[in-house]
């Protein structure tokens, strides 16, 4: 405006300049509302600023950190992968993505996120350590589906048995792994069996099509119709 006064310019930047002045007092307000854990209170001021701040990662990071506390990993995926874009070698919003991922049960991602991390450093600690324990994981769980397909049920048991082992920590791991193991015993007409680790999955997720399915086919070797 100095090089070139002109009133309907001056205008413009005096409310660029009370907008720039608010979403500072907002940012303030977003860190403070984050570092005394109201997440809630620091997503709906984040969400103003991000609507004028399209382009800034460390905000979207710090917007995605709170959905993670508040439960939403979805909304979080989706702030960090714009993060990734928006900011050059961003290994750490790679990193996080997939430890996302692992925690919701999704290998499969999980190890495409870490790659994308450790092609942009080799020799990055956190991705490096999440990649074999992620690589490992995948390799059994593919291997135990392979040895499904094959009709191979008692080798499957085996694999996913390994499963669990390997991954201890997260749950979701243990019972999609218990869910497969039902589905060999029943097919493997260990009918027993099928029922008590079917019934097992069944507890922790009552609504389980598979492995309802599954225990119903075990029911019916038994004779046990009415079950």
């Amino acid at each position: 405006l100095k090089s070139n006064p002109s009133n309907n310019e001056e205008k413009e930047a005096q409310t660029q300049l009370t907008k720039s002045d608010e979403l500072q007092r907002l940012h303030s307000q977003a860190l403070s509302a984050y570092q005394q854990e109201d997440y809630v209170a620091a997503i709906s001021l984040l969400d103003e600023i991000l609507a004028v701040c399209v382009w800034d990662a460390e905000l979207r990071e710090l917007r995605a950190e709170c959905y993670i506390k508040e439960g939403e990993p979805s909304k979080a995926i989706s702030d960090l992968k714009a993060a990734a874009k928006l900011k050059n070698d961003n290994t750490e919003a790679f990193y996080k993505i997939s430890r996302i991922y692992y925690q919701l049960g999704d290998h499969e991602l999980s190890l495409s996120e870490v790659r994308e991390c450790l092609k942009l450093d080799q020799d990055h600690k956190q991705c490096f350590s999440l990649y074999k324990q992620v690589k490992k994981l995948n390799k059994q769980i593919e291997s135990a589906e392979e040895f499904i397909r094959e009709g191979r049920f008692e080798d499957a048991i085996s694999k996913y048995d390994a499963v669990m082992k390997t991954e201890r920590e997260v749950p979701i791991y243990a019972t999609r792994a218990k869910e497969r193991i039902c589905h060999c015993l029943s097919k493997n007409q260990q009918a027993t069996e099928a029922i008590k680790v079917c019934s097992e999955v069944l507890q922790l997720e009552p609504t389980n099509v598979n492995a309802l399915k599954d225990r119903a086919e075990a029911y019916l070797l038994e004779d046990l119709y009415e079950e």
